[in-house]
């Protein structure tokens, strides 16, 4: 008479943990992959809202801020017009670094995602800024600068 057993063997457990390692490490990657995407579309939105706002303080006054233009909170002129009510942040470091002599403009970012569309047209490149904990690799500026 044979004895029964129940269970998994050790071979099969070791199998079933690897399995569930390989998933989630894969997993991960994926997550932070996506976050890393999520935080430049973020930034690339920023610096598009700045851009409205500086156009039309341009608007308004026939020249770019300068000194005036803060790197946080409102951005509001002498005269009280709100330009914008809160100048975004960059999601991971501070403010965006901004440029100006008051005929143009460049703000500065720091993509993430070296994989990014604009590293293959040459848009994106290293404009020795820092950002974060790296340079700038990524600017939009006044229509009438060439980057």
């Amino acid at each position: 008479m044979k004895k029964k057993t129940s269970g998994f063997t050790m071979i099969e457990l070791i199998v079933v943990i690897a399995i569930l390692g390989l998933l989630s490490t894969i997993g991960l990657v994926s997550f932070r992959t996506a976050q890393i995407k999520g935080r430049d579309a973020q930034r690339k939105s920023d610096l598009a809202q700045i851009q409205k706002a500086l156009e039309i303080y341009y608007n308004d006054y026939g020249y770019y801020p300068t000194d005036d233009y803060p790197a946080s909170g409102s951005f509001v002129d002498t005269k009280g017009t709100l330009y914008i009510k809160e100048i975004p942040q960059d999601p991971k470091f501070d403010a965006y670094p901004y440029s100006s002599d008051g005929t143009f403009y460049i703000l500065y970012a720091r993509l993430e995602n070296n994989q990014d569309p604009c590293f293959e047209s040459g848009f994106c490149k290293d404009y020795g800024l820092a950002c974060g904990d790296g340079n700038c690799n990524y600017a939009v500026a006044s229509p009438n600068q060439i980057l």
